[in-house]
């Protein structure tokens, strides 16, 4: 049996990280960017899932994230929230409570270019957690959530 060393030595060519025609260091998926871009996405994402959540909690009216959302993604999540809503009345759930006091948990981002991202949260609440993906798009200087899948 032979033994692996803990410590391997790095390269002369990957010692340094390579830079893109703008001058920053590429992303991980190899993508350059500008600088900040990955953390102005997270944190983007991250108020977005969670208004998102607390739009299907009742706690958060869906029109105000209408600036945030496309058309189809606005109207997807409106009648998902009427439809829960709907359910916890019919189903007499007596300890439905409309503030879950939800909380994002982690956020991972990964650019598919340069102006287009992906997102995957985990949003905890009470009970349970929730997994939150989302697609989104640089529009007009503005981050836009182009698709929204809610678990």
């Amino acid at each position: 049996m032979s033994a692996v060393p803990a410590i391997r030595p790095i390269s002369a060519n990957r010692a340094r990280p390579a830079t893109g025609p703008s001058g920053t260091a590429p992303g991980p998926s190899g993508i350059t960017g500008l600088p900040g871009t990955d953390e102005e996405v997270k944190v983007h994402a991250r108020r977005i899932a969670q208004a998102v959540v607390e739009v299907l909690a009742g706690t958060r009216p869906v029109q105000q994230l209408s600036r945030s959302l496309d058309p189809r993604s606005l109207a997807s999540l409106q009648h998902r929230a009427v439809l829960t809503r709907a359910h916890a009345v019919r189903s007499g759930v007596a300890n439905f409570r409309h503030h879950r006091n939800p909380q994002v948990r982690s956020v991972h981002a990964c650019a598919v270019s340069e102006s287009v991202y992906e997102a995957a949260l985990v949003v905890h609440e009470e009970l349970r957690s929730r997994a939150v993906a989302m697609r989104l798009e640089l529009s007009s200087g503005a981050w836009k959530v182009t698709a929204l899948q809610i678990g």
